[in-house]
């Protein structure tokens, strides 16, 4: 379901061809197609799910562990808070945590549903947690939220008896370097799959985020001509693992030129702040949540008085007086929960990160020079545990 040839965020495609950026480019383009295809999935899906789920849910002993690695652990961080605030325990642990510490995250005697998230499904920390979670946890399911059929995770999941497998669209196996469509994808069918947004949000998305890429595109290529050095992502609860997000994608896409950072508008002043000069800029992503929202207009206010960054730039769902004119509203956007919020965002934050790639010079569909750092992590060696029940005590 690639987006057809044609001119993307300005740059025409055989412009984008030679310069290596084609993949990246069409995966940052067709997200808003492709989220109406996640809702008729989960929904075709529904009875299935709710078979599976439904029993899981109710038990009040049960522990949710939303796993993965890189931006797919990003995914469960976003996650997580909407999970609790639907009165579950429910906690994000990255599966390299999980991996190298697996009894000091995983809870043999407690009932556990792992939620694994993979784009390749193939990264050797995602197989191992699960591999470990069968091992340790007596009382184990799993869901896997996978975009490629070919994967360990997927194989692994489709023919077990305690496992669920919710396999994406092809569209959402993202072919380039940096992950765009899947890490929105598999965010959107999780929280769709629990119920923590509403049937159609999908599609509901679409349009705040065709608008972030064709109504900001002057605002992007400003940001872009400033060369900034820092870049620093502020977002609160579940928009707090959406900087990080964001923040990951603008250092992978730079191959580390930029020095992208990210943290709360109210962790930010404990220390953090510090690293904000004329050469940064500072990307708040308010909250639609009326009490989080105050602290990020504290902050954006106190940003733009203090007057050190090169640019504070606000994404919002909302229009409000005191944005000031260097702000993106995305169209359509103003009754999303910050989770919905964060689909049109990242867009954003996606795009802004491939024009910066191809301004310093880069293939954002390859963009590390070195190859060192590659689309499905290598060079990972999964050492067998053999420990005991207890963890360590000092």
């Amino acid at each position: 379901m690639l987006v057809a040839d044609r001119d993307i965020l300005g740059i025409d495609g055989a412009r984008l061809d030679a310069a290596g950026a084609a993949l990246t480019a069409r995966e940052i383009a067709q997200q808003p197609a492709v989220w109406p295809a996640i809702d008729a999935l989960v929904a075709q899906q529904r009875a299935a799910l709710d078979d599976f789920l439904a029993p899981l849910l109710a038990r009040p002993d049960l522990r949710i562990v939303l796993a993965g690695a890189g931006t797919s652990a990003f995914i469960g961080e976003c996650l997580a808070p909407a999970l609790l605030g639907a009165g579950w325990r429910a906690e994000a642990v990255p599966t390299t945590d999980l991996v190298s510490g697996p009894l000091r995250f995983l809870q043999p005697a407690v009932p556990t549903l792992l939620v694994s998230f993979g784009r390749s499904g193939s990264s050797p920390e995602s197989v191992a947690a699960v591999a470990l979670a069968n091992q340790l946890v007596p009382d184990v399911h799993h869901l896997v939220v996978t975009c490629n059929a070919d994967g360990e995770l997927y194989r692994m999941a489709a023919g077990a008896p305690n496992a669920f497998a919710l396999l994406l669209p092809d569209a959402t196996h993202d072919r380039a370097f940096a992950m765009t469509t899947s890490f929105t994808s598999m965010l959107l069918a999780t929280a769709l799959a629990f119920g923590v947004l509403p049937s159609g949000t999908g599609a509901a998305m679409a349009a705040p985020a065709s608008a972030v890429q064709q109504q900001a595109l002057p605002q992007l290529q400003s940001l872009v001509a400033a060369r900034f050095k820092r870049v620093v992502y502020l977002g609160s609860n579940a928009l707090r693992a959406l900087a990080r997000e964001a923040a990951l994608k603008l250092l992978e896409l730079t191959d580390g030129q930029v020095v992208a950072l990210f943290d709360s508008p109210l962790g930010f002043r404990h220390g953090p702040k510090t690293v904000v000069d004329g050469e940064t800029l500072v990307v708040v992503l308010l909250s639609n949540d009326p009490h989080a929202r105050r602290y990020d207009l504290d902050l954006l206010r106190e940003l733009r008085g203090d007057a050190r960054a090169g640019r504070v730039l606000a994404l919002s769902g909302l229009p409000a007086p005191e944005l000031g004119d260097d702000c993106v509203v995305p169209a359509g956007a103003q009754d999303a929960d910050d989770l919905a919020l964060a689909l049109p965002y990242i867009v954003f934050c996606q795009s802004f990160a491939l024009l910066q790639s191809l301004a310093l010079g880069l293939r954002p569909d390859t963009p590390s020079v070195s190859g060192t750092v590659n689309r499905v992590v290598r060079g990972v060696t999964i050492h067998p545990f053999t420990g005991g029940g207890h963890v360590p005590r000092g």
